[in-house]
């Protein structure tokens, strides 16, 4: 008896949807436009350009990144599972195509632990708290002083 119930119910709701489906579908017919939208007939003077002075009008400023937004996205850049820390092997993780540009021989004598000693030592300098993560105020203590260019003077 149950069977039979749902089998009806289930049906009566197939036949509402399809109902719902079909009355969805229904096309507009289209009608000409309004008299008052359609286009303007091309005119004689085509020679003509509209005219304005801007020469007192000032456009907008141009957007600049503020520094806490490149710091969020230098933060961001190493925290591969974005739990707001970066673990010492996040730090490490973009350093391997590194040490794989500087043994161009292939040999292995430089080693991952020897190059790997500075960025370590970096690690353990901006991880004040020395809780094995760094949040982003110790993060932003390791970011690159830029070089100044060397001066090009006569």
């Amino acid at each position: 008896m149950n069977r039979i119930l749902i089998g009806a119910l289930g049906a009566l709701l197939l036949a509402s949807a399809g109902i719902f489906w079909w009355q969805g579908r229904a096309t507009v017919a289209s009608a000409p436009a309004p008299s008052h939208l359609a286009l303007a007939q091309p005119t004689d003077s085509i020679d003509e350009l509209p005219e304005a002075d801007a020469s007192d009008m000032i456009g907008p400023d141009l957007p600049q990144a503020s520094e806490q937004s490149r710091e969020q996205r230098r933060f961001d850049r190493l925290d591969k599972d974005r739990d707001r820390r970066i673990t010492r092997v996040e730090m490490l993780a973009p350093r391997v195509k590194d040490f794989r540009k500087l043994d161009l021989d292939g040999n292995n004598l430089l080693t991952f632990e020897e190059w790997a000693v500075a960025t370590g030592n970096k690690f353990k300098g901006a991880d004040a708290n020395g809780d094995g993560w760094l949040s982003q105020a110790e993060y932003a203590t390791t970011k690159q002083v830029p070089k100044k260019p060397a001066c090009k003077c006569r």
